[in-house]
C-alpha cells in the first residue's frame, strides 16, 4: 500500500467517524427525521417543531453543511435539503451507530460480561430506541430492499413485521401498496413510540396497527398475525436461542397456522461467522457481540432451512442481504 493509499483510507474513515457522529446529535434532538427524506427546513421552523433553541439549531445545521450532508437550497434563501448521496452516507453511519454506540455497554463493560456474563445482562442494558434507529439506517440498503421486493413481489393485503423497530419496512410496504394494512410489532416502547409517528408522517398511520408486545407472545396469543398474507420478522428470532428455542418453534408454527392459504414467512436473520472477504469482519463482530455477551446462538442456513421446514413450511429459500452475515429465509404455507 502506498502512503497516498494509506492517506485516503484514514479519510474515509474520519469521513465516516464525522458523518455518524452528526447524525447521532441530530437524531436525539428529534432533528433529523424533519429533513433526512429531502423535506425543505429552516431553522425557525425546526426550533419552532421541536422546542429547541434557534440558535443551537442554526448551530447544528451550520456544522451539517460544513460537512456536506445538506446544502442551502438557493444562496440567502435560508432553507436546506439534504444533499444528493445523503441515504448512502446514512446507511454507512448506521455501521458505526449500531457497532459502537447501539452495543456501547458491551465495550464499556467487557471485563465485567466477561465475570458475569448474565448478572452484567441486567446492570448493562442497550439503548433499545438506538439499537432499532441505528439498525433502520443499516437497513436501509443493507436488508430491507431484498427484504421488501420479495414482500411486494407476494402483494400481501395484510402484512406483519415482528420485531419492527421504528416500522420503516412496513410503512415502506404501506406506501408502495395502497390498499394494504400493516402491524409493527415490538417490545422497545420508544421504538414503537417512533414507528406510531413515523407512519403519520408518512401518511399511513390509518392503517399501521403498531403493537408493543414481545415476539414470545406469538407462542400463546397469535392475535396479531392472524390472518396475514405475509409475516417478516428481522433479527429476533435469535433472541430466543438458545434457551428459549421451543418457544420460537412455537412462534413459527403459530405463524404458519395464523398465515392464510399459500401466504409466505420471511425471516431476516443473521448467520454466525461467515468468513469471506466481503462480510468476514462485521459478521465476526455481529456473531461476537451476540455470542459473547448477549448469550444467543446464531443458527446457519442449513439450521434455519431444516427449522422452517420442521415447522411445516415448503420451499424454504435462502437469500444474501447487501448487509454482511444477514440472510433472508423465505417460506410458505
Amino acid at each position: 500500500m502506498t502512503i497516498q493509499d494509506d492517506t485516503e483510507q484514514w479519510e474515509r474513515a474520519a469521513d465516516a467517524a464525522g458523518a455518524a457522529a452528526l447524525l447521532e446529535i441530530g437524531d436525539r434532538l428529534g432533528l433529523l427525521p424533519r429533513f433526512d427524506q429531502g423535506q425543505q427546513v429552516r431553522v425557525e421552523e425546526l426550533a419552532e417543531a421541536t422546542g429547541l433553541p434557534a440558535t443551537g439549531v442554526a448551530g447544528y445545521l451550520e456544522a451539517l453543511c460544513s460537512a456536506g450532508l445538506i446544502e442551502e437550497v438557493a444562496e440567502g434563501s435560508g432553507a436546506f435539503q439534504t444533499v444528493a448521496g445523503f441515504s448512502q452516507i446514512r446507511y454507512e453511519s448506521g455501521y458505526l451507530s449500531w457497532a459502537l454506540n447501539a452495543n456501547r455497554p458491551f465495550v464499556d463493560h467487557a471485563v465485567d460480561f466477561f465475570h458475569d456474563a448474565r448478572g452484567a445482562g441486567d446492570r448493562h442494558r442497550r439503548d433499545g430506541r438506538q439499537v432499532a434507529v441505528s439498525s433502520e439506517w443499516m437497513g436501509s440498503f443493507g436488508f430491507y430492499p431484498v427484504a421488501l421486493k420479495t414482500i411486494l413481489d407476494a402483494r400481501p393485503a395484510r402484512v406483519v413485521d415482528l420485531g419492527a423497530g421504528t416500522g420503516r419496512l412496513v410503512i415502506e410496504i404501506l406506501l408502495s401498496l395502497t390498499d394494504s394494512t400493516g402491524v409493527a410489532l415490538d417490545l422497545d416502547t420508544e421504538a414503537c413510540a417512533e414507528a406510531r409517528l413515523a407512519g403519520d408522517r408518512a401518511g399511513v398511520g390509518d392503517r399501521l396497527t403498531v403493537v408493543e408486545r414481545p415476539i414470545q407472545s406469538v407462542a400463546t396469543d397469535p392475535g396479531p398475525v392472524e390472518g396475514t398474507d405475509v409475516i417478516h420478522a428481522g433479527f429476533v428470532f435469535h433472541d430466543m436461542m438458545p434457551e428459549e428455542e421451543e418457544v420460537a418453534d412455537s412462534v413459527l408454527a403459530n405463524c404458519r397456522e395464523a398465515l392464510a392459504p399459500g401466504g409466505m414467512m420471511a425471516i431476516t436473520e443473521a448467520v454466525p461467522y461467515v468468513r469471506n472477504a466481503r462480510e468476514r469482519r462485521f459478521s465476526a463482530i455481529v456473531t461476537y457481540y451476540h455470542q459473547q455477551f448477549m448469550r444467543r446462538r446464531l443458527l446457519n442456513e442449513r439450521e434455519w432451512q431444516e427449522k422452517l421446514s420442521s415447522a411445516g413450511f415448503s420451499d424454504v429459500q435462502c437469500v444474501s442481504h447487501r448487509f454482511p452475515t444477514g440472510r433472508l429465509f423465505v417460506a410458505i404455507k
